[in-house]
């Protein structure tokens, strides 16, 4: 029986520009992807600092959850 360790993932990256959530204060580097975040209210889950609208290039992630916003 041959085992897999060591074998590399040929599957291709994808990514995509995503709207996120920014967080604005200077001490706090906190980021939520907009299909992710769990209220309509924008502010910062760690400092509660208010959060402004951006665009990333991220990699490719589907949200399952029954909570989705979508």
């Amino acid at each position: 029986m041959a085992m897999g360790f060591g074998r590399k993932n040929t599957e291709e990256i994808k990514m995509e520009e995503v709207k996120v959530w920014e967080c604005t204060s200077d001490s706090c580097n906190c980021w939520v992807r907009d299909n992710f975040k769990s209220s309509q209210q924008h502010s910062c889950p760690i400092c509660k600092s208010e959060m402004k609208e951006a665009i990333r290039e991220l990699q490719v992630v589907n949200n399952n959850s029954i909570y989705s916003n979508n």
